[in-house]
């Protein structure tokens, strides 16, 4: 019996860019500056970074990865989330465009495949972005360090 492919839930999937693009602006603090970094500290071993990357009238461009520490250098980039999203401001929605090994995050992938990305890849990852903002809202401090 074949099974059926895989079809997004585009609702359920516009629905999670738009609370993730509230929660990011609670985290950028309307202090949407290129070049501008905020570092959040949830404990002594997990720490995030958020930079902005380009700011346009439109759209802005952020990089979210988890800072570098001990235990994080010694497995070399693995378990080391990096994310890079793109805020769509007329749309009021943040979409991962790219994470880790996947430079352009398809809607939906053909399973099995060679990298083995699931089925709602796209999905699966705008969840895991949702809860790592969550993570820095309710856990994090975060200094404000603008980049030279």
């Amino acid at each position: 019996m074949k099974s059926a492919n895989y079809r997004p839930n585009l609702p359920n999937l516009m629905s999670l860019c738009e609370i993730n693009y509230m929660m990011l602006l609670r985290l950028l603090a309307d202090k949407e500056l290129a070049g501008e970094e905020r570092n959040f500290i949830i404990s002594d071993f997990v720490s995030y970074r958020i930079k902005v990357n380009e700011v346009t009238p439109y759209t802005s461009l952020i990089t979210m990865t988890q800072n570098c520490n001990a235990l994080v250098n010694t497995l070399k980039g693995f378990l080391k989330p990096k994310m890079v999203i793109r805020l769509y401001h007329d749309a009021r929605m943040a979409e991962v465009i790219s994470n880790q090994d996947i430079s352009q995050v398809k809607p939906r992938y053909d399973y099995p495949n060679s990298k083995m990305h699931l089925p709602d890849e796209k999905q699966q990852i705008n969840l895991f972005l949702k809860e790592w903002l969550q993570l820095s809202l309710q856990l994090g401090q975060s200094p404000i360090k603008l980049c030279s």
